[in-house]
């Protein structure tokens, strides 16, 4: 049997890139297809001896670096894949892979992270951070945003069979393209999360600085609570901005190599989560480190974190509604083995155990097709 997995891009280590090194560790022999591929990832994800094929946006000018700019292009780009020898192709999307064109003798799954955001339901927060009113890029972004969704929606009848990573992305993929899906949760390494059952006195958060992770209304929480400390990790657009709104008892690590940061969610008394996210690794390796979540309530968080067992739930992205859920948390006791099991049930080791035998299934019904 020949394989063939997808993805959108390969150039920084994220979800969507463990969920392909945990799919191509299934399929040792499974050839290798992405937009762009930076080499350094492709051989952090031990896939430097596979198979490897680029699209036309890798030759174009700057492709590797700015291939987002390229994003009208995408679709004609990712249809440019010849799959015709492949009997079992396997998409990572959250973007344009799950329109590759298959036959019908082939075998399509997707594991969908999300549909588009800036297309669907990130839209006019896209277009507003981005700066695009109505004047002539304005213009020019929402038409092909117009057409990307129009494409989009075609092309999610191409996959046979749906995989979403979380019960809350299941229901957006019903919602936009009236598909069923299966909910299998991404892996999780949790053996590289060690529990420690000692906490110290301080919370901490970590997260890239863009504006959908809210991480300003976590600065913004604790600058009203001076007698808690916060300790906040990560970069990006709006480090500067968000440091500003800090008072003496928030510090700023900036961004930190995996074992540092690994050591900082083993200590803390909680980890605070304030993005509505797909599924959300953070939160699951806070807990496998036996450290309990303060999250907002709303989606992957409500299937990753157990209310009042492994965490605090808040329902108001808001600096009073995360005030309150500290002040809550501080009136309970948790016990650091419990969530530590909880966090087990998310390992790479269960993803591989569902995610092979929900092929063997689909593939044994095809070969009785």
């Amino acid at each position: 049997m020949k394989v063939a997995i997808i993805q959108e891009w390969l150039t920084t280590m994220g979800g969507s890139e463990k969920v392909v090194q945990s799919i191509a560790e299934l399929f040792p022999q499974a050839d290798i297809f992405a937009l762009v591929a930076d080499p350094k990832l492709v051989k952090d994800l031990a896939l430097q001896d596979r198979k490897l094929t680029t699209s036309i946006i890798q030759k174009l000018p700057f492709g590797l670096k700015r291939y987002k700019s390229y994003l009208p292009l995408f679709p004609f780009a990712i249809e440019q894949f010849d799959l015709s020898e492949y009997n079992l192709i396997i998409s990572s999307n959250h973007a344009v892979s799950k329109g590759v064109l298959t036959n019908g003798d082939q075998l399509h799954i997707t594991y969908c992270h999300s549909p588009i955001r800036y297309a669907w339901d990130l839209h006019h927060q896209y277009l507003n951070e981005e700066g695009l009113g109505f004047g002539f890029k304005g213009l020019l972004a929402r038409y092909f945003l117009h057409r990307i969704r129009i494409w989009d929606y075609l092309s999610s009848k191409r996959p046979d069979f749906f995989i979403s990573n979380s019960n809350f992305i299941g229901k957006r993929i019903q919602k936009v393209y009236q598909q069923n899906s299966t909910t299998i949760y991404p892996p999780i390494e949790i053996d590289q999360f060690v529990l420690q059952t000692q906490k110290k006195d301080f919370y901490v958060t970590s997260s890239r600085m863009v504006p959908y992770k809210k991480i300003d209304l976590i600065v913004e929480a604790f600058s009203k609570m001076p007698d808690k400390k916060l300790i906040v990790i990560g970069d990006g657009p709006d480090f500067n901005k968000i440091r500003l709104l800090a008072t003496q008892n928030i510090e700023f690590k900036g961004y930190l190599p995996m074992h540092q940061l690994i050591l900082y969610l083993q200590e803390a008394r909680a980890f605070v989560f304030a993005a509505i996210e797909d599924f959300g690794m953070l939160p699951v390796e806070a807990q496998a480190c036996g450290t309990p979540v303060i999250a907002l309530g709303k989606g992957g968080s409500l299937e990753t974190v157990r209310d009042g067992i492994t965490g605090i739930l808040f329902r108001e992205q808001t600096v009073s509604s995360l005030i309150d859920a500290v002040n809550l948390f501080e009136t309970k006791s948790f016990s650091p083995s419990k969530i530590r099991e909880h966090a087990e049930s998310f390992s790479k080791v269960k993803f591989k155990e569902n995610f092979l035998s929900f092929i063997n299934e689909k593939m044994s019904c095809k070969m009785l097709d």
